[in-house]
C-alpha cells in the first residue's frame, strides 16, 4: 500500500478518517447526529433558562448541518468520478473487445450515476 493511497478508518467519534492525514472527512450520519443533539441541548437550555446551553445547541446544529453538506458535497465528487471512469472503462472495453472492462465501466458509470442523484445539491 502506497503513502499517497486513499485509506480511510471510523474514529472514536464514528466519524471516518484518512488515515494518510489523520483528518476527520465528513459524515451524513455525524453530521444528522450532531444537528439533531444540538437542537435538543438547545430546547433544554431555551426550556431551562440557560442561554449558554442555548447557543452551544445552536452551534452544535449548524456544525452538524454543514457536516451533511460537506459528506454530501464529497459523494456528489466521487459520483463525477465514478462517471467518468466508468465511461472511459466502457468505451475502452467495448474499442479493444474486452466485454468484461465494458460491462464493469457501464455498471461502475451507474453506481456513479446514482451516487450524484442521491447526493444532488438542493
Amino acid at each position: 500500500m502506497s503513502s499517497t493511497s486513499d485509506v480511510h478508518n471510523a474514529n472514536a467519534n464514528g466519524r471516518a478518517e484518512n488515515l494518510n492525514t489523520a483528518e476527520p472527512q465528513p459524515s451524513k450520519a455525524s453530521g444528522q447526529f450532531h444537528s439533531v443533539k444540538g437542537t435538543v441541548v438547545e430546547m433544554i437550555g431555551h426550556m431551562a433558562g440557560a442561554p449558554t446551553w442555548q447557543q452551544a445547541g445552536r452551534d452544535e446544529h449548524v456544525a452538524g448541518e454543514a457536516e451533511i453538506q460537506a459528506a454530501e458535497a464529497q459523494a456528489y465528487v466521487q459520483g463525477t468520478l465514478d462517471r467518468g471512469q466508468g465511461k472511459l472503462d466502457a468505451v475502452v472495453g467495448a474499442v479493444t473487445g474486452d466485454r468484461e472492462r465494458e460491462v464493469a465501466g457501464n455498471l461502475r458509470h451507474d453506481l456513479g450515476k446514482a451516487r450524484q442523484e442521491a447526493n444532488k445539491p438542493v
